[in-house]
């Protein structure tokens, strides 16, 4: 899936709490066209997922983001 088909949630550099978001390089959150959630953040070695999962970091204040972006 191409990002440009995804609608950004969060990381326009005022709410993930560093202010440096560049236009794809940190913490963020995408809606899919069928309503679903897309991670991008550090991956994370906390455990080892399932074959074809991972695990990714984000910071709280991205979740916090993308709920108020969301209206939820």
């Amino acid at each position: 899936m191409a990002r440009e088909k995804l609608t950004r949630l969060t990381g326009n550099g005022n709410g993930n709490g560093n202010g440096e978001c560049n236009q794809n390089d940190c913490p963020n959150l995408y809606r899919t066209a069928s309503g679903s959630i897309v991670v991008q953040g550090d991956v994370s070695n906390a455990f080892t997922p399932p074959q074809g999962e991972a695990l990714v970091e984000i910071p709280q204040a991205v979740l916090k983001e993308a709920v108020r972006a969301l209206g939820w």
